[in-house]
């Protein structure tokens, strides 16, 4: 095997491992979110404004792919070295995501999940703005994410404030 091939190898392989830990916290989240589905959050008054349940799957994969991509992106730009602290927030905020969700279907502490959900936003723009000198594109990707975060904070203030 040349060293091109290898260099490919290794960028498939490095791929497959942020998709990975987006799919393993999308379906920790998910088996969380299910759980609380039938019962407790069907219960809950929402606003007028809360989108339908169906919603919510399509898109979190379509940000998920893109968190994904976006931390490959950045991982490709160079050496481990020079890239660990950029990597390690984004698995922060990823670890913050799956935070929130704990907090708000699997304790059913829709106070305390909005005050995550804050630190979680933070963690979303700050990693935004470390990736933009690196990676404009990469940052770019993670916009959308943020945008639904924002959204999804003010329904979690909704719902905690509605019950």
């Amino acid at each position: 095997m040349d060293g091109q091939s290898r260099s490919h190898t290794r960028q498939f392989l490095a791929l497959l491992v942020f998709l990975f830990a987006c799919a393993v916290v999308s379906a920790v989240g998910a088996s969380i979110t299910m759980t609380a589905m039938n019962g407790w959050y069907e219960n809950l008054r929402q606003p007028a404004w809360s989108p339908p349940d169906r919603v919510f799957g399509p898109v979190w994969t379509l940000l998920y792919a893109a968190m994904a991509v976006s931390a490959w992106l950045v991982w490709r730009t160079g050496d481990w070295t020079s890239i660990r602290s950029l990597i390690a927030l984004w698995g922060l905020q990823l670890g913050l995501n799956l935070l929130w969700t704990v907090l708000f279907f699997g304790l059913q502490l829709p106070g305390l999940a909005f005050a995550g959900i804050l630190v979680l936003w933070a963690a979303i723009a700050g990693t935004i703005i470390v990736f933009w000198p690196v990676s404009r594109i990469a940052a770019v990707m993670l916009v959308p994410y943020l945008g639904w975060v924002s959204f999804a904070a003010a329904l979690n203030y909704a719902i905690w404030t509605l019950n």
